[in-house]
């Protein structure tokens, strides 16, 4: 897939100089995670992320040309308890997850990579904490097998208010009757003179 990378970057990457950096969000249900590889809070498309320096490392990104999966990983080092809880707690499997790349003194980034998060390992020293998060592609979907059901109750947590499947239960022992004539049918034609002028 190809990218355009603003010509902010561009000229930045060109300097003797330049400080990089890598940008996650995670998407939780109680809310969204930021966080990015700088000193102090950053504000990117409105939206502060949380600086965490050298505590964040952000595995290598890889570019392919076919439709093939790929997974990347995301460890966070030394952090806070409410990270911990989220990890231990709430759901995050195939929650939405973003990594932006850009240069401190540019405000334009691009998105290096994004997917949903799939396995988060907790080592616990202690002292410190440290979170390995893999994300992974959202080409993963097309080898997952789909848990659809054609059930009502199936088709009413996705449409609350579609009643399409309420009859389908009661149907699957049901007798039904297809070319046979019924007793009265047979009467009608075995009366004299039916056909007659």
């Amino acid at each position: 897939m190809s990218r355009i990378i603003p010509a902010a970057i561009i000229t930045a990457l060109g300097q003797p100089t330049v400080q990089p950096f890598f940008a996650v969000e995670m998407s939780f249900d109680s809310g969204a995670i930021r966080l990015w590889s700088g000193s102090i809070n950053r504000t990117i498309d409105g939206q502060i992320y949380v600086a965490s320096g050298n505590l964040l490392s952000v595995g290598s990104v890889e570019e392919v040309s076919d439709l093939s999966a790929k997974s990347l990983s995301v460890t966070l080092n030394g952090i806070s308890s409410d990270i911990i809880s989220l990890a231990l707690i709430e759901p995050y499997q195939r929650r939405p997850a973003r990594i932006l790349f850009g240069v401190s003194d540019v405000d334009d980034y691009i998105e290096v990579f994004s997917g949903k998060m799939n396995m988060m390992n907790i080592e616990d020293s202690g002292d410190t904490s440290t979170v390995e998060l893999t994300i992974e592609s959202k080409l993963i979907e097309l080898e997952r097998a789909k848990e659809r059901r054609y059930t009502h109750e199936n088709q009413k947590s996705r449409y609350p208010d579609d009643k399409f499947f309420t009859y389908v239960a009661d149907l699957q022992d049901k007798e039904i009757v297809w070319g046979k004539l019924t007793p009265g049918f047979v009467e009608i034609f075995e009366s004299p003179g039916m056909f007659s002028r």
